[in-house]
């Protein structure tokens, strides 16, 4: 797991800087669902109980490399 310059700049964001690592770590080999972007950039899912939410994470087309983590509000369950 690679992190790009803009998450690691995003993480001191006070609406992201909650976000616990082993929440994206869990988004990133456990997802409940993913969606590959027009972009072939990977859009990956969790759900983190102990917030109640939907954590998104951004994995770039190398399938390494994160590029965005945060609360997915409009993430529905019904959509899967």
């Amino acid at each position: 797991m690679n992190f790009t310059e803009y998450f690691k700049f995003t993480r001191s964001r006070s609406d992201r800087k909650h976000i616990k690592m082993e929440w994206i770590e869990k988004a990133f080999y456990s997802p409940i669902f993913e969606h590959i972007q027009i972009d072939g950039r990977i859009r990956r899912w969790a759900y983190i109980e102990e917030v109640n939410k939907y954590l998104r994470i951004i994995v770039l087309e190398d399938e390494k490399t994160i590029h965005n983590a945060f609360f997915d509000r409009n993430f529905k369950i019904e959509s899967l």
